[in-house]
């Protein structure tokens, strides 16, 4: 079956409200949790807002969620199909992700997004739980993890603990790559994207 496509804006407005009623926070303590302007969580509750990948991932963090609860819409089983063209794009300073999927097995969960590293940008992560696999399909893709370093092309695979800081640069163009998030049920999940100052204005999503 193919998974409805709700708008990226309107899924983070439904799924934010919902975590944060259910943890009895008040749009000030989530915003000086999450170090977000009271003004763009409001816009981002009421669905006129634009998240953004350092958004999103601070949001996270300050409501102890992972990514895909505020991103995804679940499905029941069977055969399940998302369109690429049907998935709104969530950007950051460097890169564009298409959240694809949250799957659960046991005690393991992984997130699977589409990843696109942008021409002679970079993407830096504090460190987030769990083990991050990359596996690179076009372009060349700088790798740099806790201040080791390694280049990737077309068909390599990188894999590596993700507590670690660590950042994507694009060598020579966009780099288009699969993420895949693996981590446990009871831990926390979120990218370690550098949270954006308080009040400070945000980019738009691509």
């Amino acid at each position: 079956m193919d998974v409805p496509q709700e708008s990226v804006r309107d899924m983070v407005a439904a799924n934010l409200r919902r975590a944060r009623t259910q943890r009895g926070l008040s749009i000030s303590e989530l915003s000086r949790r999450s170090k977000i302007g009271k003004a763009t969580l409001s816009q981002l509750e009421s669905g006129t807002g634009n998240p953004t990948i350092e958004t999103v991932f601070s949001l996270s963090r300050a409501l102890e969620v992972p990514v895909s609860d505020l991103l995804e819409t679940r499905a029941p089983g069977g055969l399940t199909v998302v369109r690429a063209k049907e998935v709104e794009v969530l950007s950051g300073e460097g890169v564009d992700l298409r959240p694809l999927r949250r799957m659960e097995f046991g005690d393991l969960v992984f997130e699977v997004y589409d990843q696109v590293v942008r021409a002679d940008s970079r993407q830096d992560s504090l460190g987030h739980v769990g083990t991050e696999h990359t596996i690179v399909q076009t372009g060349r893709l700088h790798v740099r993890v806790d201040g080791d370093e390694v280049e990737l092309g077309p068909g390599d695979y990188v894999g590596f603990d993700a507590t670690l800081p660590h950042s994507y640069t694009a060598l020579d163009g966009d780099v288009h790559s699969v993420l895949l998030l693996q981590y446990r049920p009871h831990e926390h999940a979120h990218l370690g994207i550098p949270h954006p100052k308080p009040g400070a204005s945000e980019p738009e999503s691509g």
